[in-house]
């Protein structure tokens, strides 16, 4: 896909297009399925910046090996 038509697509969705999406979400999923999802996104997002923080942290760690090495 053409990144200039998507990057135009999501630039004009307004707040009546937001409200037409979550409402055919609640649709589908209903009022009850709902809470249930968002806690799953919400471990799913957790999770994922536990990842980069430990790959942060692990790239740090060897770039001060590295610096160590050269310095001796």
């Amino acid at each position: 896909m053409n990144t200039k038509f998507v990057l135009c697509l999501f630039s004009s969705i307004g707040m009546p297009e937001i409200i037409i999406i979550a409402l055919v979400v609640l649709l589908f999923f209903g009022g009850k399925k709902i809470p249930e999802l968002m806690r799953g996104l919400g471990k799913g997002v957790r999770s994922f910046k536990e990842g980069v923080k430990d790959m942060e942290s692990e790239v740090k760690k060897n770039i001060d090996v590295d610096e160590k090495a050269i310095r001796e």
